[in-house]
């Protein structure tokens, strides 16, 4: 084949049917990206836990991340704008810092995702193992079994068209925040609008004790709002649903929290909360609904966080198969990672790929003895960590992306240059509270945080020296890094 042939050649990524297709619009995409966070399992299981390091801040909390996390989006929104492909992060630092960076940036994605995803077998096993046993009266059944068939049921729906996953999460989302919200007006309703019984909240301060965690624990919840552009290839009119349910998804998540929050310290009483949280973390929920409602809404309340954390593990491990196929499509990984499904147009390959690793995990560690209590904090913690550090490095490669480009195609000051600096600054400070935070992050050792920090950063900048391995000895897969189309 002549070298003139080679360069008109259509690499897989440019193909129809190497090509995802779906038809999702603003409300299932919006519906995809809070399954992520989990809403029923982040009231639940996450807000008392920040309650317990920050008390009657809690929702102050959420509106500062809410405003600083609406900032960020303004040059995430204005990068998928120049940026045309379903990429992600990953295409964003390629097209700020190179391609080096930008593979480095997608092993971190890749790593995060699948992490964070592997925190929904362990956690789902346990809480149904728990609910069967207890509520049931059933057998005790071991629960590898339960996480297994978690798997199974995630990656069946991964395997078919978006629009399947996506009908399956609106439905699950709209039963669990109808649970939530019921919890929300009760709690208010119940403290009869009293100011002293502590019904107010008072916003965060540099000073206050507890908030580095507080702000760490709190920011995770808004991960996966990057699905609206990986999704690019499967949501009907991209250029106009992208924005709007980038927008609608954190000032969604931000104050579907912030509220709930503030219903468990009008529940519990501003002065209390904290203490209450402290005393009670894993049953606050629970016990709070029971007093407020009754036990059948407690335990309504039960079965849809069991659901909660299946539509969570879906959301992730579609997320995680579209970097997967990125990285085939571009050469990176094994070539069938890459295939599209002649009928369901999605990444077969690689969800059945994904869900055959987390099982894979699950009998390996049953094997070894872990207790699914030791597993879903560690997943959780590093997977969320790779995926911040991820965010803040995008955040300085959007800025330098749009800086480069001042020169001859100038933009809003605003959008390419202000509200970016304002992103690089606040994630940063999160990032570094992570590091230092990082035990806690993790529920580890000091030997588990060396071990799990060192291999993140080593994925990013192992990421970037086979990048330029690649260079040297298969530049033709090096050239394909990050699919750029770049307006």
């Amino acid at each position: 084949m002549s070298s003139k042939t080679r360069g008109t050649t259509k690499t897989p990524a440019h193909t129809q049917e190497h090509k995802l297709s779906g038809n999702m619009g603003v409300g299932e995409l919006v519906m995809s990206v809070l399954a992520f966070s989990s809403p029923l399992t982040t009231v639940a299981g996450f807000i008392p836990v920040l309650l317990m390091f920050s008390g009657h801040t809690a929702p102050g909390i959420y509106i500062l991340l809410t405003v600083m996390l609406l900032v960020f989006s303004v040059g995430f929104v204005k990068m998928s704008q120049s940026v045309k492909n379903p990429g992600g992060f990953y295409a964003f630092v390629t097209a700020g810092f190179g391609k080096p960076a930008g593979l480095g940036g997608a092993f971190l994605a890749l790593f995060g995702y699948m992490f964070i995803g592997f925190f929904a077998p362990p956690l789902f096993a346990v809480t149904l193992q728990s609910f069967v046993a207890t509520t049931l009266n059933g057998p005790d059944i071991p629960w590898y079994w339960y996480a297994l068939g978690i798997i199974a049921v995630t990656t069946f729906l991964a395997y078919h068209r978006i629009d399947l996953s996506a009908r399956v999460l609106t439905t699950v989302m709209l039963l669990e925040s109808t649970v939530v919200v019921i919890f929300d007006i009760v709690s208010f309703a119940s403290s009869g609008g009293n100011m002293q019984h502590g019904i107010g909240f008072s916003m965060p301060w540099l000073t206050d004790a507890g908030l580095g965690l507080a702000l760490l624990f709190a920011v995770g919840n808004f991960f996966g709002f990057e699905a609206t552009v990986i999704y690019r290839d499967e949501v009907k009119n991209p250029e106009r649903t992208i924005p709007r349910a980038t927008y609608l998804a954190v000032a969604g998540i931000g104050i579907f929290y912030a509220i709930a929050a503030w219903a468990y310290i009008a529940f519990l009483g501003a002065d209390n909360a904290q203490t209450a949280a402290q005393n009670n973390t894993v049953n606050l929920f629970n016990d709070a609904a029971t007093a407020l409602i009754g036990k059948i809404f407690a335990d309504v309340g039960t079965i849809l966080l069991i659901t909660s954390i299946l539509a969570s593990m879906l959301s992730v491990q579609n997320i995680a198969a579209r970097y997967s196929f990125s990285l085939a499509t571009d050469g990176v990984l094994p070539a069938a990672l890459g295939r599209v499904h002649p009928r369901h147009k999605s990444p077969y390959v690689s969800g059945l790929a994904v869900g055959l690793t987390w099982g894979a995990a699950t009998v390996i560690f049953t094997i070894l003895g872990v207790s699914p209590d030791n597993l879903y904090p560690i997943a959780s913690g590093s997977g969320s960590f790779a995926v911040l550090l991820l965010m803040f490095i995008t955040s300085f490669a959007v800025l330098v992306y749009f800086l480069r480009r001042r020169s001859f195609a100038p933009e809003s000051v605003w959008k390419t240059i202000v509200a970016p600096i304002i992103s690089v600054i606040f994630l940063g400070l999160i990032t570094y509270l992570a590091i230092i935070n990082y035990p806690e992050l993790i529920g580890g050792s000091t030997v588990m945080t060396a071990i799990f920090m060192t291999f993140t950063f080593a994925l990013f900048f192992g990421g970037i020296v086979y990048a330029f391995f690649l260079r040297s000895r298969r530049p033709e897969v090096y050239a394909r890094l990050g699919r750029q189309k770049i307006d």
